[in-house]
């Protein structure tokens, strides 16, 4: 399989759909892959649909790191699970994930990141054991030398590590197949099938499947699934630019960044290279509707975010993306199988412009692929992942702000467990679908 993972790409998963199954998962990301991985091994019998091919979307579009550091703090005991899970996946698949535990450093250029830093680190070293540590200047040159020392310090963190996502995600998926996941790609799941409100089965376009359980793990398209059932989350996208540079010299063997731009060395020699903060957004009726949620993050992000007054046709929040369709009809999963924006021309010219003043002994870093995803985010910048108490057997792990790749394993355990109705092993209640609709305050996680 080769990158950019599109609806032209070879179907990998043709597996034939049993009548039922104990679950059903819709979405062939990192989450849902590793939620199905999971699922199997206590047992039970899992089907995973994904209307286009795994890991087409985000979880092969994204930077590739896979980091602890700068994590919400509900967030941060499942990341440090994942690195674990990481782990214990290279050893078993082995090196074509790209797993390298090289480091992450965030780079500061003034006094008031750099507290923002030192807050984190105190209770990130202090609470949970993190190797995180602040550098000042001297340190932070030596850790990326050639640069033209625009910072005046960092934060580091030696156990993190880089993978490369267009590689790892769908050898997840081939090794769950292997140990008895049903995935089924081209294979869109159009409605819940319900018997006094409880999940009994999933309409598919290729048929019906008995279940008692259901995940939503669709990433950027679950608002648009969830709202058709009833059941609305204030989940908005934003595309994000991201770049492939031609080999060169190395000088940090991790991932690092700093409020412009983004770095992580890839295995073929070169940079995946991304900005730090510009991105695109798409108003659309949702946008609209979710407005009073993000009000917060839309005043602090208004700077960097281009606005558009419409999304592509097709997309999830376009005007006239149809919200209610029926069960024996195409629905919009199968309209556009894979979401593919156009990488934004004037974001790639501002990160290699930031990218050569920042490390005037590399040079300009010259593009040689470029693309965009659409990443699925929350007002509070943390996932849901939880049960739906108005639909029994409905669960909903979604709402990743960006942050899936690297915790997606650890996500997929506990939402496994979730599903199998075991111990978590963690608190997720700040993760509770409930927190949009009981008057609670959206605290945005941290913007590190």
């Amino acid at each position: 399989m080769s990158f950019p993972i599109t609806d032209a790409s070879p179907v990998m998963h043709q597996g034939p759909l049993p009548g039922a199954t104990d679950v059903v998962v819709l979405g062939g990301g990192v989450v849902g892959v590793m939620t199905a991985w999971h699922l199997v091994d206590r047992g039970l019998r899992v089907v995973l649909c994904e209307k286009g091919r795994i890991a087409a979307e985000q979880s092969s579009r994204n930077w590739g790191w896979v980091r602890q550091q700068g994590r919400d703090f509900a967030e941060l005991p499942i990341m440090q699970e994942s690195m674990r899970i990481w782990q214990g996946l290279t050893q078993m698949i082995g090196d074509g994930l790209g797993f390298r535990q090289e480091g992450v450093v965030y780079m500061a250029r003034s006094q008031a990141e750099m507290q923002g830093f030192a807050d984190w680190q105190a209770r990130a070293a202090g609470e949970f054991g993190l190797d995180s540590r602040l550098l000042d200047r001297g340190q932070t040159d030596a850790l990326l030398p050639g640069g033209a020392s625009p910072w005046i310090g960092a934060l580091y963190t030696p156990s993190d590590a880089r993978a490369e996502p267009w590689q790892a995600v769908p050898l997840m998926a081939r090794h769950a197949a292997e140990k008895g996941v049903v995935i089924r790609e081209n294979c869109a799941v159009r409605a819940l099938d319900l018997q006094g409100g409880r999940v009994q089965a999933v309409i598919t376009e290729q048929g019906r499947i008995g279940c008692d359980q259901v995940v939503v793990a669709g990433g950027a398209w679950s608002s648009l699934f969830l709202r058709s059932e009833g059941v609305s989350i204030p989940q908005l996208s934003v595309k994000a630019t991201v770049a492939r540079t031609a080999p060169m010299p190395q000088i940090f063997a991790g991932n690092a960044c700093d409020d412009r731009f983004a770095f992580r060395r890839r295995l073929d020699g070169g940079y995946t290279i991304a900005a730090g903060a510009l991105h695109d957004f798409f108003i659309g009726p949702d946008a609209f509707r979710h407005l009073r949620a993000f009000l917060p993050v839309l005043r602090k992000d208004a700077a960097s975010t281009f606005f558009h007054p419409a999304a592509p046709r097709g997309y999830p929040d376009a005007w006239r993306t149809p919200r209610r369709w029926a069960a024996d009809r195409e629905s919009p999963f199968e309209r556009m199988r894979i979401l593919n924006p156009a990488p934004n021309p004037r974001i790639l010219t501002q990160i290699q412009d930031d990218f050569a003043r920042a490390l005037p002994a590399l040079g300009r870093p010259e593009i040689v692929d470029a693309w965009a995803g659409m990443i699925d985010t929350m007002p509070d910048v943390v996932p849901v992942v939880d049960r739906v108490e108005t639909r029994p057997g409905l669960v909903i792990a979604t709402g990743m702000s960006g942050h899936g790749f690297g915790i997606g394993p650890g996500i997929g355990r506990v939402v496994a467990d979730l599903v199998a109705g075991r111990p978590l092993g963690h608190d997720i209640g700040r993760f509770r679908l409930a927190r949009f609709h009981d008057g609670s305050r959206m605290i945005p996680g941290p913007s590190l």
